[in-house]
């Protein structure tokens, strides 16, 4: 990894914490400034970093940075005095090496995630505002994962934003009655965050590892808290280290993404697989059952299955039909026909399609031209095939899937 590639994995790690920690040093509602004095740090240290070396102890370097330029920027404020006096005789002191530091990065960072989990705050506002402040992704990653317009996500961002400034909670005192009742939230957003990294809607990386490090990062925090210490939390980090596993197997030499029956699984992780089977068993305490438990044992007959034609289809089929009564949702439908049609045949699957009620924006989606086309390609319905192998290249979003697509679908 060079100099360059250093500097911005660092910043993806940092970003976040960073942000956090300020917030609940001087205040949720100075998260604009905040986030501005961070980005300035971060434009400092790509200037001296690339150009001499990167400090010993990064995320304390561009702590102080974007802490002593926010401080400058709130000079003008009328609470001047009060900020200066409160805080910046402390913050003069904090010594690169300070153990505890770090430690209190990730907490505020957690903290952070369930202020921003509020009922008062429509779900994709919230889930919009944790992605863009405490995530780093851009308008236009999030765009495409949450199938919304630009412009509806800078409308989402900024009414969480004034919605989070206007009640000016403390990180400090936020108290675990209140956190408690965001957790399901928390659960949602470190599964999407997770999902962004592991099939990127970044047009140059198909797979951001750096993201789901964080999100298995964050999660295995709040399963080691007291709050998060839950079934539904182990089952969502089994579910991430099952995904983890396979990692190395889903990109071929030069980075193009490869199907599952095409991943050589020699190279799978034997040690995270076992450590997700752990977690899974740790999930199974309680009388509940969640998506997080099913999906965890979706991927973990993929992960212990010998062979793609030796898998139990007729498990995962069974399984996406009973997460389709917990957690609804078409795509579920989708990839039961998939199952469906490794089990039985693919008539059979596209039975399940046909008898499914698809929405409009599913439809028009390239997942649900890439299952088509397959599938009538399967059914030797080979013109229909490749009018649906058409619209799947032509819609998916990244070059990393169309290249997928293209071995996929074109050359059958």
């Amino acid at each position: 990894m060079n100099q360059q590639d250093q500097v911005e994995h660092l910043f993806r790690h940092e970003y976040g914490k960073l942000v956090a920690l300020l917030s609940r040093r001087i205040g949720m509602q100075h998260v604009d400034t905040i986030e501005d004095s961070v980005q300035w740090a971060m434009t400092q240290a790509l200037e001296f970093w690339c150009r001499e070396r990167i400090p010993n102890h990064p995320s304390a370097w561009l702590y102080k940075v974007a802490y002593r330029q926010l401080i400058s920027e709130l000079r003008n404020t009328k609470r001047r005095n009060e900020l200066l006096v409160e805080h910046f005789p402390v913050e003069e002191n904090i010594a690169d090496e300070d153990t505890t530091f770090s430690g209190e990065m990730s907490d505020s960072m957690l903290r952070m995630l369930f202020i921003t989990c509020d009922d008062t705050i429509p779900t994709e506002s919230q889930l919009v505002f944790t992605l863009k402040s405490l995530c780093g992704f851009s308008i236009k990653e999030i765009a495409h994962r949450l199938f919304i317009t630009e412009a509806n996500v800078y409308k989402r961002f900024s009414r969480a934003k004034q919605q989070l400034k206007q009640q000016n909670i403390e990180l400090n005192t936020f108290n675990y009655g209140e956190m408690a009742t965001r957790l399901p939230s928390v659960h949602r957003i470190l599964y999407l965050v997770f999902t962004e990294g592991y099939l990127s809607s970044h047009t140059d990386m198909a797979i951001r590892h750096d993201l789901c490090e964080e999100a298995i990062h964050l999660t295995t925090l709040l399963t080691s808290s007291k709050l998060g210490e839950v079934p539904d939390s182990f089952a969502l980090l089994a579910l991430m280290y099952f995904h983890q596993a396979r990692m190395k197997s889903r990109q071929d030499g030069v980075g193009a993404l490869l199907l599952l029956e095409q991943q050589d699984r020699s190279q799978w992780n034997k040690q995270q697989i076992t450590v997700a089977m752990e977690f899974l068993a740790q999930s199974a305490d309680g009388d509940e059952i969640s998506r997080y438990h099913i999906e965890a044992g979706i991927a973990a007959e993929h992960c212990l299955s010998p062979s793609f034609k030796q898998t139990r289809w007729d498990k995962i089929a069974t399984s996406y039909q009973l997460l389709e009564h917990i957690a609804p949702s078409p795509l579920h439908q989708l990839n039961r026909a998939i199952a469906t049609a490794e089990w039985q045949n693919p008539q059979a699957g596209l039975a399940v399609l046909k008898s499914s009620n698809i929405p409009s924006w599913l439809e028009r989606s390239y997942h649900w031209y890439t299952v088509l086309a397959d599938l009538y390609f399967r059914c030797n319905e080979v013109t229909l095939g490749q009018e649906y192998a058409k619209l799947a290249i032509a819609a998916a979003p990244t070059k990393s899937i169309k290249q997928l697509l293209n071995k996929r679908l074109v050359k059958r």
